[in-house]
Protein backbone atom coordinates (compact mmCIF):
# COMPACT_ATOMS: atom_id res chain seq x y z
CA UNK A 1 0.00 0.00 0.00
CA UNK A 2 1.22 3.43 -0.56
CA UNK A 3 2.20 5.61 2.45
CA UNK A 4 0.01 8.75 1.99
CA UNK A 5 -1.63 9.60 4.87
CA UNK A 6 -4.98 10.53 5.54
CA UNK A 7 -6.48 14.04 5.47
CA UNK A 8 -10.04 13.94 7.95
CA UNK A 9 -12.57 15.92 6.78
CA UNK A 10 -14.55 16.38 9.93
CA UNK A 11 -17.14 19.46 10.39
CA UNK A 12 -16.54 22.03 12.24
CA UNK A 13 -20.25 22.58 12.79
CA UNK A 14 -22.89 20.73 13.39
CA UNK A 15 -24.73 18.92 10.26
CA UNK A 16 -27.31 17.06 9.20
CA UNK A 17 -26.61 13.59 7.99
CA UNK A 18 -28.46 10.81 5.78
CA UNK A 19 -28.18 7.11 6.09
CA UNK A 20 -29.28 5.18 2.82
CA UNK A 21 -26.76 2.36 1.24
CA UNK A 22 -26.23 2.67 -3.02
CA UNK A 23 -28.38 -0.25 -3.51
CA UNK A 24 -31.37 1.52 -2.30
CA UNK A 25 -30.84 4.11 -4.47
CA UNK A 26 -33.44 4.74 -7.43
CA UNK A 27 -32.26 3.94 -10.94
CA UNK A 28 -33.60 2.12 -13.90
CA UNK A 29 -30.96 -0.92 -13.83
CA UNK A 30 -32.39 -3.08 -10.82
CA UNK A 31 -30.20 -1.78 -8.16
CA UNK A 32 -28.85 1.39 -7.13
CA UNK A 33 -25.57 2.46 -7.92
CA UNK A 34 -22.02 4.45 -7.05
CA UNK A 35 -22.31 5.65 -10.84
CA UNK A 36 -25.18 7.98 -11.55
CA UNK A 37 -27.76 6.98 -9.01
CA UNK A 38 -24.96 8.37 -5.98
CA UNK A 39 -24.31 11.43 -8.24
CA UNK A 40 -27.90 12.10 -8.53
CA UNK A 41 -27.97 11.95 -4.97
CA UNK A 42 -25.16 14.25 -3.97
CA UNK A 43 -27.15 16.65 -5.86
CA UNK A 44 -30.39 15.78 -4.23
CA UNK A 45 -28.58 16.64 -1.06
CA UNK A 46 -27.33 19.58 -1.62
CA UNK A 47 -30.98 20.46 -2.31
CA UNK A 48 -32.00 19.62 1.36
CA UNK A 49 -28.47 20.85 2.93
CA UNK A 50 -27.87 17.70 4.69
CA UNK A 51 -24.03 17.11 4.29
CA UNK A 52 -22.97 14.03 5.39
CA UNK A 53 -24.08 10.73 3.82
CA UNK A 54 -23.92 7.62 5.16
CA UNK A 55 -24.01 4.57 3.65
CA UNK A 56 -22.97 0.53 4.33
CA UNK A 57 -19.89 -1.12 3.60
CA UNK A 58 -19.11 -1.95 -0.17
CA UNK A 59 -17.42 -4.92 -0.20
CA UNK A 60 -18.81 -8.14 -2.31
CA UNK A 61 -21.34 -9.73 -1.31
CA UNK A 62 -22.10 -13.61 -0.95
CA UNK A 63 -25.10 -15.96 0.91
CA UNK A 64 -27.47 -13.83 2.03
CA UNK A 65 -26.56 -10.32 0.15
CA UNK A 66 -25.50 -9.13 3.79
CA UNK A 67 -22.83 -6.07 3.37
CA UNK A 68 -21.43 -7.21 6.32
CA UNK A 69 -20.04 -10.72 4.98
CA UNK A 70 -18.17 -9.40 2.74
CA UNK A 71 -15.96 -11.67 -0.07
CA UNK A 72 -13.43 -9.50 1.12
CA UNK A 73 -12.40 -6.29 3.15
CA UNK A 74 -10.59 -4.23 0.03
CA UNK A 75 -12.50 -5.21 -3.39
CA UNK A 76 -15.70 -3.31 -4.24
CA UNK A 77 -19.27 -4.94 -5.02
CA UNK A 78 -19.03 -5.08 -8.89
CA UNK A 79 -23.15 -5.18 -8.37
CA UNK A 80 -22.80 -1.78 -7.43
CA UNK A 81 -21.24 -0.10 -10.32
CA UNK A 82 -23.17 2.49 -12.12
CA UNK A 83 -24.08 1.37 -15.84
CA UNK A 84 -24.65 4.61 -17.56
CA UNK A 85 -20.57 5.25 -17.25
CA UNK A 86 -19.96 2.49 -18.86
CA UNK A 87 -22.32 3.35 -21.59
CA UNK A 88 -20.68 6.29 -21.99
CA UNK A 89 -17.22 5.33 -22.03
CA UNK A 90 -18.23 2.47 -24.92
CA UNK A 91 -18.24 -1.10 -23.37
CA UNK A 92 -22.08 -1.46 -22.83
CA UNK A 93 -23.67 -0.85 -25.99
CA UNK A 94 -27.29 0.79 -24.69
CA UNK A 95 -29.68 -1.86 -26.48
CA UNK A 96 -28.04 -4.24 -23.86
CA UNK A 97 -29.37 -2.24 -20.92
CA UNK A 98 -32.42 -4.28 -21.52
CA UNK A 99 -32.33 -7.07 -19.54
CA UNK A 100 -31.36 -4.90 -16.41
CA UNK A 101 -34.21 -2.33 -16.93
CA UNK A 102 -37.14 -5.06 -17.22
CA UNK A 103 -36.08 -5.90 -13.17
CA UNK A 104 -38.28 -4.51 -10.25
CA UNK A 105 -37.75 -0.70 -9.66
CA UNK A 106 -38.72 -0.39 -5.74
CA UNK A 107 -37.01 -3.68 -4.68
CA UNK A 108 -33.66 -5.45 -5.38
CA UNK A 109 -34.46 -8.68 -7.10
CA UNK A 110 -31.26 -10.28 -6.17
CA UNK A 111 -31.94 -13.35 -7.79
CA UNK A 112 -32.75 -12.20 -11.00
CA UNK A 113 -30.54 -9.00 -10.81
CA UNK A 114 -27.00 -11.42 -10.42
CA UNK A 115 -26.54 -13.32 -13.38
CA UNK A 116 -28.09 -10.70 -15.36
CA UNK A 117 -25.63 -7.69 -14.46
CA UNK A 118 -22.74 -10.18 -14.23
CA UNK A 119 -23.24 -11.00 -18.04
CA UNK A 120 -23.09 -7.49 -18.70
CA UNK A 121 -20.30 -6.80 -16.98
CA UNK A 122 -18.06 -9.83 -18.34
CA UNK A 123 -18.85 -7.93 -21.54
CA UNK A 124 -17.99 -4.76 -20.89
CA UNK A 125 -14.46 -6.16 -19.18
CA UNK A 126 -13.92 -7.80 -22.29
CA UNK A 127 -14.72 -4.68 -24.65
CA UNK A 128 -11.75 -2.47 -22.13
CA UNK A 129 -8.85 -3.43 -23.81
CA UNK A 130 -10.46 -2.06 -27.92
CA UNK A 131 -13.07 0.28 -26.59
CA UNK A 132 -11.25 2.60 -24.59
CA UNK A 133 -8.81 5.47 -24.70
CA UNK A 134 -5.58 6.33 -22.80
CA UNK A 135 -6.36 7.65 -19.99
CA UNK A 136 -8.10 4.86 -18.99
CA UNK A 137 -5.72 2.75 -19.78
CA UNK A 138 -3.04 4.57 -18.23
CA UNK A 139 -5.37 4.74 -14.41
CA UNK A 140 -6.05 0.79 -15.14
CA UNK A 141 -1.89 0.59 -14.84
CA UNK A 142 -1.74 2.73 -12.29
CA UNK A 143 -3.84 0.57 -10.69
CA UNK A 144 -2.56 -2.25 -10.57
CA UNK A 145 0.78 -1.24 -9.89
CA UNK A 146 -0.70 0.60 -6.70
CA UNK A 147 -2.64 -2.75 -5.60
CA UNK A 148 -2.11 -6.41 -7.56
CA UNK A 149 0.77 -7.36 -4.83
CA UNK A 150 -1.36 -6.57 -2.10
CA UNK A 151 -4.45 -7.79 -2.34
CA UNK A 152 -6.07 -7.42 -6.17
CA UNK A 153 -4.78 -10.39 -7.24
CA UNK A 154 -5.12 -12.59 -4.47
CA UNK A 155 -8.85 -11.72 -5.23
CA UNK A 156 -8.94 -12.23 -8.36
CA UNK A 157 -7.51 -15.92 -7.84
CA UNK A 158 -10.22 -16.31 -5.25
CA UNK A 159 -12.86 -15.18 -7.43
CA UNK A 160 -11.62 -17.99 -9.96
CA UNK A 161 -11.64 -20.75 -7.21
CA UNK A 162 -14.43 -20.13 -6.00
CA UNK A 163 -16.10 -20.67 -8.67
CA UNK A 164 -13.52 -23.51 -10.25
CA UNK A 165 -15.51 -24.88 -6.74
CA UNK A 166 -19.22 -24.43 -6.94
CA UNK A 167 -19.08 -20.93 -4.88
CA UNK A 168 -18.19 -23.39 -1.82
CA UNK A 169 -16.44 -21.50 0.82
CA UNK A 170 -13.01 -21.81 0.69
CA UNK A 171 -12.19 -24.73 3.35
CA UNK A 172 -14.24 -27.00 1.43
CA UNK A 173 -12.15 -26.96 -1.41
CA UNK A 174 -9.55 -29.25 -2.77
CA UNK A 175 -6.95 -28.91 -0.32
CA UNK A 176 -3.96 -27.82 -2.12
CA UNK A 177 -5.98 -24.82 -3.64
CA UNK A 178 -7.16 -24.37 0.32
CA UNK A 179 -3.55 -24.46 1.26
CA UNK A 180 -2.44 -22.52 -1.64
CA UNK A 181 0.10 -25.24 -2.93
CA UNK A 182 2.25 -22.88 -4.75
CA UNK A 183 2.43 -24.85 -7.81
CA UNK A 184 -1.67 -25.32 -7.85
CA UNK A 185 -1.99 -21.46 -7.87
CA UNK A 186 0.44 -21.26 -10.45
CA UNK A 187 -1.31 -23.76 -13.15
CA UNK A 188 -4.88 -21.97 -12.30
CA UNK A 189 -3.17 -18.54 -12.87
CA UNK A 190 -1.87 -19.84 -15.80
CA UNK A 191 -4.85 -21.40 -16.77
CA UNK A 192 -7.31 -18.18 -15.88
CA UNK A 193 -5.49 -15.48 -16.47
CA UNK A 194 -8.70 -13.61 -18.91
CA UNK A 195 -10.67 -14.68 -16.15
CA UNK A 196 -8.48 -12.94 -13.76
CA UNK A 197 -8.44 -9.63 -15.86
CA UNK A 198 -11.96 -8.97 -16.57
CA UNK A 199 -12.14 -9.74 -12.07
CA UNK A 200 -9.01 -6.90 -12.12
CA UNK A 201 -11.03 -4.12 -14.68
CA UNK A 202 -14.01 -4.14 -12.90
CA UNK A 203 -11.79 -3.31 -9.42
CA UNK A 204 -10.74 -1.03 -11.30
CA UNK A 205 -13.78 0.57 -12.95
CA UNK A 206 -15.56 0.49 -9.01
CA UNK A 207 -12.39 2.49 -8.05
CA UNK A 208 -12.76 4.86 -10.45
CA UNK A 209 -16.77 5.36 -10.22
CA UNK A 210 -16.21 5.77 -6.48
CA UNK A 211 -13.09 8.19 -6.93
CA UNK A 212 -15.23 10.80 -9.36
CA UNK A 213 -18.24 10.11 -6.87
CA UNK A 214 -15.59 11.28 -4.35
CA UNK A 215 -14.56 13.85 -6.19
CA UNK A 216 -18.50 15.47 -6.37
CA UNK A 217 -19.16 14.97 -2.78
CA UNK A 218 -16.26 17.59 -2.40
CA UNK A 219 -17.46 19.85 -5.00
CA UNK A 220 -21.18 20.18 -3.15
CA UNK A 221 -19.91 20.01 0.19
CA UNK A 222 -20.85 16.42 0.98
CA UNK A 223 -18.77 14.17 3.78
CA UNK A 224 -18.72 10.68 2.77
CA UNK A 225 -19.30 8.39 5.88
CA UNK A 226 -18.76 4.87 4.81
CA UNK A 227 -19.04 1.72 7.28
CA UNK A 228 -16.48 -1.24 7.98
CA UNK A 229 -17.30 -4.50 9.97
CA UNK A 230 -14.84 -5.09 12.98
CA UNK A 231 -14.66 -8.90 11.60
CA UNK A 232 -14.01 -10.67 8.02
CA UNK A 233 -15.73 -13.91 6.82
CA UNK A 234 -14.17 -17.19 6.94
CA UNK A 235 -15.02 -17.31 3.52
CA UNK A 236 -13.71 -13.83 2.14
CA UNK A 237 -10.66 -13.64 -0.04
CA UNK A 238 -8.62 -12.21 3.30
CA UNK A 239 -9.35 -15.11 4.90
CA UNK A 240 -8.00 -17.31 2.17
CA UNK A 241 -4.55 -15.09 1.46
CA UNK A 242 -3.59 -14.45 4.95
CA UNK A 243 -4.81 -17.35 7.69
CA UNK A 244 -2.45 -16.39 9.69
CA UNK A 245 -4.20 -12.81 10.75
CA UNK A 246 -6.66 -14.97 12.22
CA UNK A 247 -7.43 -17.99 14.69
CA UNK A 248 -7.84 -20.52 12.00
CA UNK A 249 -5.70 -23.87 11.40
CA UNK A 250 -4.43 -24.93 7.91
CA UNK A 251 -7.49 -26.30 6.77
CA UNK A 252 -9.44 -23.05 7.57
CA UNK A 253 -11.40 -24.26 10.85
CA UNK A 254 -11.43 -21.76 13.52
CA UNK A 255 -10.70 -22.66 16.98
CA UNK A 256 -13.06 -19.93 18.19
CA UNK A 257 -15.77 -17.54 16.42
CA UNK A 258 -17.33 -14.11 17.34
CA UNK A 259 -20.13 -13.11 19.12
CA UNK A 260 -22.05 -11.51 22.28
CA UNK A 261 -23.30 -13.39 25.17
CA UNK A 262 -26.45 -13.95 26.60
CA UNK A 263 -28.36 -10.40 27.24
CA UNK A 264 -31.69 -8.99 28.18
CA UNK A 265 -32.68 -9.30 24.50
CA UNK A 266 -31.28 -12.92 23.97
CA UNK A 267 -30.86 -15.93 26.32
CA UNK A 268 -28.38 -17.48 23.87
CA UNK A 269 -26.42 -14.24 23.17
CA UNK A 270 -25.47 -14.36 19.71
CA UNK A 271 -23.04 -16.46 17.98
CA UNK A 272 -21.66 -14.56 15.02
CA UNK A 273 -19.54 -17.27 13.35
CA UNK A 274 -16.88 -14.86 12.04
CA UNK A 275 -12.89 -16.09 12.72
CA UNK A 276 -10.90 -13.95 15.45
CA UNK A 277 -8.55 -12.19 15.10
CA UNK A 278 -4.79 -13.74 16.02
CA UNK A 279 -4.60 -10.19 17.82
CA UNK A 280 -0.32 -11.89 19.05
CA UNK A 281 0.30 -12.24 15.38
CA UNK A 282 -0.59 -8.94 14.41
CA UNK A 283 0.83 -7.01 16.92
CA UNK A 284 4.20 -8.59 15.64
CA UNK A 285 3.66 -7.03 12.65
CA UNK A 286 2.84 -3.87 13.49
CA UNK A 287 -0.96 -4.10 13.00
CA UNK A 288 0.59 -3.46 9.68
CA UNK A 289 -3.08 -5.37 7.90
CA UNK A 290 -5.31 -3.24 9.68
CA UNK A 291 -3.31 -0.27 8.94
CA UNK A 292 -3.40 -1.23 5.09
CA UNK A 293 -7.20 -1.43 5.25
CA UNK A 294 -8.14 1.65 7.58
CA UNK A 295 -6.38 3.31 4.61
CA UNK A 296 -8.05 1.95 2.04
CA UNK A 297 -11.61 2.28 3.52
CA UNK A 298 -10.64 5.98 3.64
CA UNK A 299 -9.33 6.52 0.33
CA UNK A 300 -12.65 6.19 -0.52
CA UNK A 301 -14.36 8.06 1.97
CA UNK A 302 -13.71 10.72 4.34
CA UNK A 303 -15.31 8.77 7.94
CA UNK A 304 -15.61 5.39 8.19
CA UNK A 305 -17.85 4.06 11.20
CA UNK A 306 -16.57 0.60 12.47
CA UNK A 307 -18.97 -1.76 13.75
CA UNK A 308 -19.02 -3.49 17.21
CA UNK A 309 -15.74 -1.10 18.38
CA UNK A 310 -16.08 -2.88 21.73
CA UNK A 311 -13.97 -5.64 20.29
CA UNK A 312 -11.14 -3.89 20.36
CA UNK A 313 -11.11 -3.68 23.65
CA UNK A 314 -12.28 -7.29 24.92
CA UNK A 315 -14.36 -9.83 23.11
CA UNK A 316 -16.62 -13.11 23.61
CA UNK A 317 -14.75 -15.94 22.01
CA UNK A 318 -17.04 -18.65 21.68
CA UNK A 319 -15.78 -22.54 21.00
CA UNK A 320 -15.97 -22.89 17.13
CA UNK A 321 -18.07 -26.60 18.13
CA UNK A 322 -20.49 -24.91 20.55
CA UNK A 323 -24.02 -24.38 19.21
CA UNK A 324 -24.93 -21.22 20.86
CA UNK A 325 -22.93 -18.11 22.47
CA UNK A 326 -24.07 -19.32 25.88
CA UNK A 327 -20.12 -21.23 26.19
CA UNK A 328 -17.99 -18.16 25.31
CA UNK A 329 -15.49 -16.59 27.30
CA UNK A 330 -14.00 -12.28 27.85
CA UNK A 331 -10.88 -12.33 25.97
CA UNK A 332 -8.84 -8.75 25.80
CA UNK A 333 -8.76 -7.27 22.87
CA UNK A 334 -5.37 -4.97 21.19
CA UNK A 335 -6.95 -2.17 22.78
CA UNK A 336 -4.87 1.56 22.41
CA UNK A 337 -1.50 -0.28 20.68
CA UNK A 338 -3.65 -0.75 17.31
CA UNK A 339 -5.20 2.29 17.63
CA UNK A 340 -1.66 4.02 18.50
CA UNK A 341 -0.08 2.46 15.30
CA UNK A 342 -2.86 3.19 13.06
CA UNK A 343 -2.35 7.11 14.02
CA UNK A 344 1.62 6.66 13.87
CA UNK A 345 1.28 5.26 10.13
CA UNK A 346 -2.01 7.45 9.16
CA UNK A 347 -2.73 10.25 11.27
CA UNK A 348 -6.15 11.01 13.25
CA UNK A 349 -7.99 8.93 12.62
CA UNK A 350 -11.19 9.16 10.68
CA UNK A 351 -13.06 6.83 12.70
CA UNK A 352 -16.74 6.55 14.77
CA UNK A 353 -16.84 3.46 16.91
CA UNK A 354 -20.43 1.77 16.90
CA UNK A 355 -20.47 1.85 20.64
CA UNK A 356 -24.24 0.66 21.82
CA UNK A 357 -25.00 -1.70 23.70
CA UNK A 358 -23.22 -2.62 27.38
CA UNK A 359 -20.30 -0.83 26.98
CA UNK A 360 -17.84 -0.99 30.23
CA UNK A 361 -15.77 1.84 31.25
CA UNK A 362 -12.49 0.51 29.30
CA UNK A 363 -14.50 0.71 26.44
CA UNK A 364 -15.50 4.47 26.83
CA UNK A 365 -11.66 5.26 28.20
CA UNK A 366 -10.57 3.79 25.36
CA UNK A 367 -12.38 5.90 22.59
CA UNK A 368 -11.79 8.87 24.14
CA UNK A 369 -8.10 8.60 24.36
CA UNK A 370 -7.95 8.70 20.75
CA UNK A 371 -10.90 11.07 20.37
CA UNK A 372 -13.07 8.84 18.84
CA UNK A 373 -16.38 9.87 18.80
CA UNK A 374 -19.40 7.43 19.18
CA UNK A 375 -22.90 6.58 18.62
CA UNK A 376 -26.25 7.24 20.08
CA UNK A 377 -29.72 6.22 18.72
CA UNK A 378 -32.52 7.78 19.86
CA UNK A 379 -35.00 5.11 19.55
CA UNK A 380 -33.06 3.36 22.37
CA UNK A 381 -32.48 6.44 24.42
CA UNK A 382 -35.73 7.58 24.62
CA UNK A 383 -36.65 4.40 27.08
CA UNK A 384 -33.88 5.43 29.56
CA UNK A 385 -35.85 7.74 32.16
CA UNK A 386 -32.69 9.84 32.47
CA UNK A 387 -32.19 10.50 28.90
CA UNK A 388 -31.97 14.30 27.57
CA UNK A 389 -31.19 15.15 24.12
CA UNK A 390 -28.97 18.28 25.15
CA UNK A 391 -26.73 15.78 27.44
CA UNK A 392 -25.34 14.46 24.03
CA UNK A 393 -21.95 15.16 23.60
CA UNK A 394 -20.72 16.70 20.79
CA UNK A 395 -18.14 14.13 19.51
CA UNK A 396 -20.64 11.81 18.40
CA UNK A 397 -23.31 11.08 15.93
CA UNK A 398 -26.57 11.13 17.10
CA UNK A 399 -29.23 8.37 15.38
CA UNK A 400 -32.90 8.59 14.90
CA UNK A 401 -31.94 5.03 14.09
CA UNK A 402 -30.23 2.75 11.90
CA UNK A 403 -30.17 0.45 8.87
CA UNK A 404 -30.87 -2.15 12.08
CA UNK A 405 -33.91 -0.43 12.99
CA UNK A 406 -37.00 -0.50 12.13
CA UNK A 407 -38.55 2.96 10.44
CA UNK A 408 -39.21 5.52 13.18
CA UNK A 409 -42.61 5.36 12.23
CA UNK A 410 -42.96 1.52 11.51
CA UNK A 411 -41.13 1.41 15.62
CA UNK A 412 -43.23 3.89 16.95
CA UNK A 413 -46.35 1.96 15.84
CA UNK A 414 -44.71 -1.38 16.44
CA UNK A 415 -44.07 -3.42 13.37
CA UNK A 416 -44.98 -7.17 12.78
CA UNK A 417 -40.99 -8.14 13.31
CA UNK A 418 -41.04 -6.18 16.80
CA UNK A 419 -39.52 -8.11 19.49
CA UNK A 420 -41.12 -5.93 21.76
CA UNK A 421 -44.09 -6.26 24.11
CA UNK A 422 -47.49 -3.95 24.06
CA UNK A 423 -46.52 -2.61 26.94
CA UNK A 424 -42.90 -1.69 26.15
CA UNK A 425 -44.18 -0.01 22.63
CA UNK A 426 -46.54 1.31 24.60
CA UNK A 427 -43.67 3.37 26.71
CA UNK A 428 -41.51 4.20 23.93
CA UNK A 429 -44.87 5.73 22.33
CA UNK A 430 -45.59 7.99 25.76
CA UNK A 431 -41.40 8.32 26.34
CA UNK A 432 -40.82 9.85 22.56
CA UNK A 433 -43.81 11.85 22.51
CA UNK A 434 -43.14 13.36 26.06
CA UNK A 435 -39.32 14.23 24.57
CA UNK A 436 -40.08 15.26 20.86
CA UNK A 437 -43.37 17.41 22.12
CA UNK A 438 -45.15 16.41 19.38
CA UNK A 439 -47.63 13.78 17.77
CA UNK A 440 -48.00 10.56 16.39
CA UNK A 441 -48.78 12.00 13.24
CA UNK A 442 -45.32 13.67 13.08
CA UNK A 443 -43.36 11.86 14.93
CA UNK A 444 -40.21 10.95 12.11
CA UNK A 445 -39.94 14.36 12.21
CA UNK A 446 -40.28 15.11 15.66
CA UNK A 447 -37.59 12.41 16.17
CA UNK A 448 -35.59 14.31 13.53
CA UNK A 449 -35.71 17.89 15.66
CA UNK A 450 -34.80 15.67 18.76
CA UNK A 451 -31.59 14.95 17.12
CA UNK A 452 -30.63 17.90 15.48
CA UNK A 453 -31.89 19.86 18.74
CA UNK A 454 -28.48 17.69 20.37
CA UNK A 455 -25.21 19.31 20.52
CA UNK A 456 -24.00 16.04 18.55
CA UNK A 457 -21.13 17.31 14.97
CA UNK A 458 -23.32 15.01 13.11
CA UNK A 459 -27.88 14.39 13.35
CA UNK A 460 -28.13 11.49 11.13
CA UNK A 461 -31.55 9.79 10.52
CA UNK A 462 -32.17 7.19 7.62
CA UNK A 463 -33.65 8.53 4.72
CA UNK A 464 -36.61 6.62 5.47
CA UNK A 465 -37.35 8.57 8.71
CA UNK A 466 -37.04 12.10 6.10
CA UNK A 467 -39.98 10.77 4.15
CA UNK A 468 -41.74 9.23 6.45
CA UNK A 469 -41.76 5.62 5.74
CA UNK A 470 -43.27 2.85 7.98
CA UNK A 471 -41.73 -0.70 8.42
CA UNK A 472 -42.21 -1.74 4.38
CA UNK A 473 -39.52 0.64 4.23
CA UNK A 474 -37.31 -1.22 6.95
CA UNK A 475 -33.90 -2.38 5.18
CA UNK A 476 -32.71 -5.16 7.85
CA UNK A 477 -34.30 -7.28 10.46
CA UNK A 478 -31.27 -8.64 12.46
CA UNK A 479 -31.35 -12.35 13.13
CA UNK A 480 -32.86 -12.85 9.74
CA UNK A 481 -31.27 -14.36 6.72
CA UNK A 482 -34.55 -13.83 4.07
CA UNK A 483 -35.71 -10.19 2.43
CA UNK A 484 -33.45 -7.80 3.92
CA UNK A 485 -31.24 -5.24 2.01
CA UNK A 486 -34.21 -4.78 -0.72
CA UNK A 487 -35.66 -1.84 -0.15
CA UNK A 488 -35.63 1.03 -2.58
CA UNK A 489 -36.49 4.40 -2.96
CA UNK A 490 -39.15 4.63 -5.68
CA UNK A 491 -38.34 6.83 -8.36
CA UNK A 492 -39.27 10.75 -8.49
CA UNK A 493 -39.93 10.45 -4.55
CA UNK A 494 -37.15 12.88 -3.77
CA UNK A 495 -39.47 16.10 -5.31
CA UNK A 496 -38.13 19.45 -5.57
CA UNK A 497 -41.05 20.29 -2.67
CA UNK A 498 -39.83 17.71 -0.33
CA UNK A 499 -36.15 18.89 -0.64
CA UNK A 500 -37.24 22.00 0.20
CA UNK A 501 -39.54 21.08 3.49
CA UNK A 502 -36.19 18.56 4.26
CA UNK A 503 -33.85 21.54 3.94
CA UNK A 504 -36.15 23.80 5.77
CA UNK A 505 -35.88 21.38 8.43
CA UNK A 506 -31.90 21.35 8.67
CA UNK A 507 -32.16 25.58 8.48
CA UNK A 508 -34.42 25.53 11.47
CA UNK A 509 -31.93 23.82 13.45
CA UNK A 510 -28.72 25.52 12.27
CA UNK A 511 -27.30 22.84 10.85
CA UNK A 512 -26.85 23.71 7.52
Amino acid sequence: MNNRNISPVLPERRLAGVGVHFASLPGPYGIGDIGDSALSFIDSMSEMNIRVWQYLPTGPTAYGDSPYQPLSAFAGNENLLGIDPLVRAGLIRPEETSVLRDLPTETVDYGKLIPAKSTLLTTAADRFADNVGADLKSGYEDFLHQYDADWLDDYALFRVLKNKHGERAWPEWERKYAQRDPVALREVRNASRQQMERIKLLQFLFHRQSQELHARAREKGVILFSDMPIYIALDSADAWACPEILRIDRNGRPSHVAGVPPDYFSEDGQLWGNPLYDWDHLAENGYQWWIDRLRHAASMADLVRIDHFRGFEAYWAIPAESPTARNGAWERGPGGALFAAMQAALGHLPIVAEDLGFITPQVHELRQMHDIPGMRVLQFDVDDPDFRADHIEANCVCYTGTHDNDTTIGWFRGGHDDTRSRQEIETSRINALRLTGGSADTINFDMIRLAFSSKAMIAMAPLQDYLGLGSGARLNTPGTTHGNWRWRLPPGRLTPAVCESISNMVRDASRD
